[in-house]
């Protein structure tokens, strides 16, 4: 099994300041690059936090005299005429941004920055190498074009991957049908273990969205075998998110 790796989907032209950028240049970028949010790097390109609209935001409400609303605040600043208030709330990134920043090893497969992503309520993630320099950026966006895969791909990749490779078993042993990336296993298996496992497996071939169990088996070795750990696949409730 090779899930694909965050590396292979990132974007390797990154955005990014400084920490003593102005907060007027962070604005500039976030509009002209059509953004929401950047990583905040060194002198050695290592990530040492992001800043993003909420950050911004956050820094605007504090301040009382906020007339326009944040929107035209931003025009403002965009177009030079923010005034005397907004040129006296003007920061660096490093004082605005989020730190420590959450980010993801280039080598990691996409499930483990789906979960990150997750957990920590972020759209996007540094990418970083082995040394944790900045590489590139993935967004929740990235991730779900795994699930762009056509179904023929992904029946070949669950026969070879699943039952060829993984299980030795013959692929055409089951019959795997696709539609719209969710995959339906029919057929029966020598043991029930091997059914669990199958389904198992399935679930972290790329562009699978779920998977449908009408496997039988002729022999129940439950109660001769360690129970398995669950395995979860790339499509969890992070993709359910509004």
């Amino acid at each position: 099994m090779k899930p694909t790796k965050v590396g292979a989907v990132m974007t390797d032209d990154v955005v990014t300041v400084r920490h003593d950028t102005p907060f007027k240049e962070v604005v500039r970028l976030l509009r002209g690059h059509g953004i929401s949010g950047l990583p905040v790097i060194d002198e050695d390109d290592k990530v040492i936090g992001v800043i993003s609209e909420t950050d911004l935001m956050r820094r605007q409400a504090r301040a009382p005299e906020s007339g326009g609303g944040f929107a035209a605040w931003v025009r403002g600043l965009h177009l030079g005429t923010g005034g005397s208030a907004a040129r006296g709330r003007t920061r660096t990134a490093g004082e605005l941004m989020s730190a420590p920043a959450v980010t993801v090893p280039a080598q990691a497969v996409l499930s483990e920055a789906a979960r990150l992503m997750t957990r920590h309520g972020v759209e996007r993630l540094p990418v970083v190498d082995e040394e944790d320099r900045l590489v590139g950026i993935v967004t929740r966006r990235d991730l779900l074009q795994v699930f762009l895969r056509p179904d023929d791909e992904i029946r070949r990749a669950v026969q070879g991957e699943v039952f060829a490779d993984a299980l030795w078993l013959s692929p055409d042993i089951v019959d795997v049908g696709v539609d719209d990336g969710v995959v339906t296993l029919t057929g029966q298996l020598e043991r029930r273990g091997d059914v669990s496992a199958a389904v198992g497996l399935t679930r972290r071939v790329d562009g699978v969205v779920d998977v449908v169990d009408q496997l039988t088996y002729r022999f129940d070795d439950r109660h001769v075998q360690a129970a398995e750990p669950a395995v979860h696949g790339v499509a969890d409730d992070w993709l359910r998110r509004p």
